[in-house]
């Protein structure tokens, strides 16, 4: 089953009150940097009724020195099981971001790429379920663990290597997602670690522009106008890429929303190629000296 990509706040209070429930399971995924704000403890404060908390902090691969790299299928499968989630269930995602939607696309892709389509997003997020007055609660409902199986869509994921090969091929079309500070310069952000810069050949096209003022999804004419200022084709191969594959993930979910479902997503994206890289692949532009 395919189910749409994105859900109203409206649509999701009305599947909860009519209890569409035991297909419906709801995950919270709000993520801080470590050392940051807690997320889980604010999803004990307050959260929608029925929720659960899917920590992305814990599902990934803990073994990999960039930041949030895809778990194993079976890691994936134990894990999103024990929150409930069957092959059967319909999987809502939200979190808590000012923005309105940050970190829900990521799991969004993370449940494709293992397979499993019928998830969708919450338009607008928690910021805007709230601006509505719809019920929260710090009640944290016990899930009864269900079976899982996780099975790799390898055409939604793109590694190093695939992208190192795509310098000279051109087999398909690369888009950055992050800001263009963050994929031109100028200066690089304090602890980051890393210098601003991007990927040769790759095109800007800040995720940001993808959501209105109030957070919620743009309309898809002009989400449609914001691919072809880019020269971005969507009858043709697309992967997106950011800083750590979490704002790649909207614009695979945009493409998606225009009929594009195979947008594929380089999980490594900058943090992994600024460190492993040619420096011929890498483009910086000179700093400015005050």
């Amino acid at each position: 089953m395919v189910s749409r990509a994105l859900v109203s706040a409206g649509w999701l209070s009305g599947a909860l009150k009519a209890k569409r429930a035991p297909a419906l399971r709801v995950l919270d995924t709000t993520w801080y940097a470590p050392g940051g704000k807690d997320a889980r403890k604010e999803f004990a404060e307050r959260h929608i009724p029925g929720a659960s908390f899917f920590d992305l902090e814990h599902c990934k691969d803990q073994q990999s020195p960039y930041e949030m790299m895809l778990p194993t299928e079976s890691q994936f499968a134990k894990y999103a099981g024990d929150l409930g989630v069957s092959n059967g269930s319909h999987v809502v995602v939200y979190d808590s971001d000012s923005s309105g939607m940050l970190f829900a696309p990521r799991l969004w892709w993370m449940f494709r790429v293992f397979g499993h389509n019928n998830v969708s997003v919450l338009d607008g997020g928690l910021v805007n379920w709230m601006k509505r007055g719809l019920p929260m609660t710090s009640e944290v409902k016990q899930v009864k663990p269900e079976t899982f199986r996780a099975t790799l869509n390898r055409s939604l994921l793109k590694n190093f290597e695939d992208i190192k090969e795509n310098i000279s091929s051109r087999r398909f079309q690369l888009v950055d997602a992050r800001s263009n500070g963050r994929f031109r310069g100028p200066e690089p952000k304090p602890g980051e670690g890393i210098e601003p810069g991007h990927i040769l050949g790759s095109v800007n096209f800040p995720f940001s522009t993808l959501l209105t003022p109030d957070g919620y999804e743009k309309p898809a004419h002009e989400i449609c106008q914001l691919f072809e200022e880019r020269g971005i084709d969507l009858t043709k191969p697309l992967t997106a890429t950011c800083r750590r594959g979490v704002t790649a993930c909207h614009l695979a979910l945009a493409a998606y929303l225009l009929g594009k479902e195979d947008t594929a997503v380089y999980d490594g994206s900058w943090s992994e190629w600024f460190h492993r890289a040619k420096p011929e692949h890498k483009v910086f532009e000179k700093r400015s000296r005050g």
